[in-house]
């Protein structure tokens, strides 16, 4: 057995005829390759749940205004312990990690969602670490990214993203609620903008394929909520030293698609990716 360099560990073993056959038809069968067959079965076998990212809705509904609730924090937490969303009409900022979800308001307050608040949009997964690091000097949003892509094994695999320190700045909004039917791009003109300076915090988030444009923010989306969960929102720049980064990569995907009337008639044949970037990025 030889550890990836990136992910995980090689293992080399000796399995029955029979039992290759099993896995050979189980991939004819299903689409899967060997290797996640082989996890997947590992993984049932000794009750280890994670690596799959669960989601509610897509970017690309809430980029043409669909922002009603269609889950329940209760339910988003059957589907895992770390993620980020909003909330419903867009009323803030949803951030969760250790099991926890806290909702990041327009007025700068963060408050623990109650269990019965609804999601338009959300992603979780049940967080492992497998790739564990420093990240000695973080000078700005860019220069993070640019550090986080030499970490990431592939540009095909959703990853969640985890990093925790004290950080010297950091910009971050938080969605102001808007009426349904807005366009994203016009209701994040109203977003409530922050700066805080030595901030010690958790950044929470994931990395989105570009291929993947469509069902989530395609590059990286991560949220702050600092330790004290006095702060919390959409970060947009940052600078900072001596973070502490941890990734895993997201092999299963699941989505939640809403049935609401304005969901079903929509017209999600639209490329996002610019209304997104600029909804996403700083004004």
């Amino acid at each position: 057995m030889k550890k990836h360099p990136h992910y995980g560990h090689v293992i080399k073993s000796r399995v029955s005829s029979a039992l290759w056959q099993a896995i050979l038809d189980r991939c004819a069968r299903t689409g899967e390759t060997p290797d996640h067959v082989i996890q997947s079965a590992l993984a049932a076998e000794l009750d280890i749940k994670h690596h799959t990212l669960f989601q509610v809705s897509t970017s690309t509904a809430l980029v043409q205004g669909i922002y009603n609730g269609c889950m329940t924090v209760e339910e988003i937490k059957k589907h895992g312990d770390f993620g980020l969303g909003t909330f419903d009409e867009l009323d803030g900022e949803g951030i969760m990690f250790d099991g926890e979800v806290w909702h990041a308001r327009s007025d700068g307050s963060v408050v623990l969602a109650a269990n019965d608040e609804l999601a338009p949009f959300w992603a979780t997964t049940t967080f492992v670490s497998q790739v564990s690091c420093a990240l000695s000097v973080v000078s700005s949003w860019d220069d993070l990214c640019q550090q986080l892509d030499q970490m990431r094994s592939s540009q095909n695999i959703f990853t969640s993203i985890c990093i925790k320190g004290v950080f010297k700045h950091i910009q971050y909004r938080v969605a102001c609620k808007a009426e349904q039917g807005i366009d994203l791009v016009s209701a994040t003109n109203n977003q409530a903008v922050f700066e805080l300076n030595d901030c010690r915090g958790t950044l929470v988030g994931f990395w989105t394929p570009a291929y993947a444009k469509t069902l989530n923010v395609p590059g990286y989306h991560l949220h702050l909520l600092s330790d004290d969960k006095r702060f919390g929102g959409h970060v947009l720049s940052l600078s900072a030293t001596n973070l502490q980064l941890m990734l895993a990569e997201e092999t299963d995907f699941k989505i939640a698609l809403p049935e609401s009337a304005d969901f079903l008639q929509a017209d999600l044949n639209i490329d996002p990716s610019e209304a997104l970037a600029k909804a996403e990025g700083a004004k």
